[in-house]
């Protein structure tokens, strides 16, 4: 077991069974994209010694947990996430040997290592999928889920899928394959089969895998949409619309296909499967972490998914806040702007699964999000973009739960600003531009805006460590040119000037995660939300109870590029103070203190002030 290189809270016995006691509590976790990290052979992508040369600086963040995306064997279809074999490393990214000099090293820094773990479904190069898709009589012959053509119609040609369900990455959900005479599910690239759960010698499989990596030494594993394991079924074990179903197919809709996403998002054995895999692989271990991405799961599945006593999974990511204004038959792609504030429901829930005995993930970004900064911040001049990350920060953070911080976050880091369709090398962004453009929903001009603000790229360009001609992610003299093209603002958004600077953006997110170390307060104090009448003004209170007593913190954050008044609870709360703050009060702001003062005191906030104030 890793020992963190501090002390964790002694909580009562009161709560020795609650998430409160778990050591992840107060732990922050950084998510590393491996290929975008830091490369270290000059190939132009990011690698397994990339990362552990890195390390002491993520020791110098003080972040608790690294969350390493695949670096399993894989085509890379879809960058990773299409695995071909569980138990070996890409040879992109290195050895077996490298991941277990990182584990050696990040172990002894007192960082733990967790794996991203895929198995909804696995590459079409398995293994197991080249077995199951050879014979309807094999061993694996329903380790994956087939069906047959609709009746009247021959397998391969148009109509002929098995119902009209569409895959997440664009076409149909449905690929042929005419050595078996079936089709195999994906419910995202054809090269992304959906494993079949209901097989327990399949289950039996993955547990076994996932026993290698933990007696290997890693810490746990996040699990890459774990809540679609579990199909719905009608009563004779088949799904919705295929030959003989009592499940009638959903009307399609304008790109000619149905979503797949509410028979497959939190299905009738999830409980059942995420229980067995918690007594087969983790029962007796010690400080570990699970995961769950966990698209389709309300609060009220999250809370009972997450609670210790239910033996699932410790915590879940939820995407309604992310997922705000993606309405339409454009879904995200024709999302327009919006303020951080909007999410201010979907974290109430969220603090809501926490007050009922489960716990949260507390995310703005990861590999699959446009950057945070640039969706909900203001990066038109470079104080703005300054301030609006910390105060974006500063009111995830002091949220209760586990935050996430995504590589290049605590930079301050934009979105990539590519002008070009050829500069984009992610598949869903390629496949969704032909299918939407294509049906008409979008004109091709549309649809590029909606790229350049959303596409999963963004977030994917290499890692800015500095200002040098690759940004220190490889050498400037390395032949190969990186996968994906720097951002352009390399120059002004750098690890190496960020580290020197005792008011940027990386200084700032040490400080956060410190708080969280070393304030009971912000790791575990009662979350409790203020109802402002201002929108774009986000506040919210955090209280602790202990043998010394009662401490109240009091968030304030004013979201967006021009100044808010505040109301009359967030006056009211401040009064608890008794007087005008003081410097000792402030736990932490973007502010100074006189300019708090006259802020707090004139009831008017700058654009982007956010402040966490000692009121008891």
């Amino acid at each position: 077991m890793t020992q963190f290189n501090r002390q964790t809270f002694q909580l009562s016995d009161v709560a020795k069974n609650s998430p409160e006691n778990a050591w992840w509590s107060d732990a922050v976790v950084y998510q590393i994209y491996p290929r975008s990290f830091q490369d270290s052979n000059g190939d132009g992508i990011g690698d397994l010694r990339g990362i552990t040369s890195r390390l002491s600086y993520l020791a110098e963040l003080g972040v608790d947990v690294v969350w390493l995306s695949p670096v399993y064997q894989s085509p890379q279809d879809d960058n990773g996430y299409d695995i071909s074999n569980y138990q070996d490393i890409d040879p992109m990214f290195g050895t077996l040997a490298d991941m277990d000099e990182l584990l050696a090293k990040a172990h002894e820094l007192g960082i733990k290592v967790i794996m991203d773990l895929v198995v909804n479904h696995t590459s079409d190069e398995h293994a197991w999928f080249k077995a199951s898709r050879a014979s309807k009589t094999s061993d694996h012959a329903d380790w994956y889920i087939w069906e047959d053509p609709k009746t009247g119609f021959t397998g391969g040609e148009k109509g002929a899928e098995p119902n009209n369900w569409g895959s997440y990455f664009g076409g149909s959900a449905w690929q042929w394959v005419p050595e078996r005479g079936q089709y195999y599910f994906h419910q995202f690239s054809r090269k992304q089969p959906d494993l079949n759960w209901e097989n327990p010698d399949m289950r039996r499989a993955v547990f076994s895998m996932m026993n290698w990596w933990m007696d290997r030494g890693i810490d746990g594993f996040r699990m890459d949409v774990i809540s679609l394991i579990s199909k719905l079924h009608d009563e004779n074990g088949k799904l919705r619309g295929v030959n003989g179903s009592l499940l009638p197919e959903e009307p399609a809709g304008p790109d000619g296909f149905s979503s797949p996403s509410p028979d497959c998002s939190d299905g009738p054995r999830l409980d059942e499967f995420l229980s067995e895999m918690r007594c087969e692989v983790f029962a007796g271990r010690e400080g570990f972490l699970t995961v769950g991405e966990a698209p389709g799961i309300s609060g009220e599945r999250a809370e009972h998914i997450t609670n210790p006593k239910n033996g699932e999974l410790d915590m879940l990511f939820l995407f309604e806040h992310v997922d705000v204004n993606s309405d339409g038959p454009a879904g995200k792609w024709g999302r327009g702007i919006s303020h951080f504030a909007e999410t201010k429901p979907s974290f109430a829930k969220y603090e809501q699964i926490v007050k009922d005995g489960g716990w949260t993930s507390l995310f703005v970004s990861n590999h699959d999000q446009p950057r945070s900064l640039s969706r909900w911040g203001d990066t038109s001049t470079e104080e703005l973009r300054v301030r609006s990350a910390k105060a974006l920060a500063l009111t995830l953070h002091m949220h209760k739960g586990t935050p996430y911080i995504y590589q290049g976050e605590e930079l301050g880091m934009t979105n990539a600003d590519y002008t070009r369709l050829d500069q984009y090398q992610d598949l869903e962004t390629l496949n969704l531009y032909k299918q939407i453009t294509e049906a008409g929903i979008m004109t091709p001009e549309e649809m590029m805006a909606g790229i350049k603000r959303v596409s999963r790229d963004n977030a994917r360009t290499p890692m800015q460590w500095d200002d040098s001609k690759y940004a220190g992610f490889e050498s400037v003299d390395a032949v190969t040119a990186p996968w994906l093209e720097v951002n352009a603002n390399k120059a002004t958004i750098n690890a190496q000037a960020q580290m020197a600077d005792d008011n940027s953006v990386f200084a700032f997110y040490k400080k956060l995660i410190e708080l969280r170390h070393t304030n009971a307060t912000v790791a575990l104090g009662d979350w409790n939300a203020l109802e402002t009448t201002n929108e774009n003004v986000y506040a919210f209170t955090r209280t602790f109870h202990s043998e010394l007593g009662e401490e109240k913190l009091l968030v304030i954050a004013n979201l967006i590029s021009e100044e808010s008044e505040m109301d009359d609870s967030i006056s009211a709360a401040l009064a608890e103070l008794g007087r005008s703050i003081e410097q000792n009060d402030v736990l932490i702001s973007n502010e100074d203190v006189e300019a708090l003062k006259k802020q707090l005191e004139s009831g008017v906030l700058k654009p982007w002030t956010a402040v966490v104030v000692k009121v008891k």
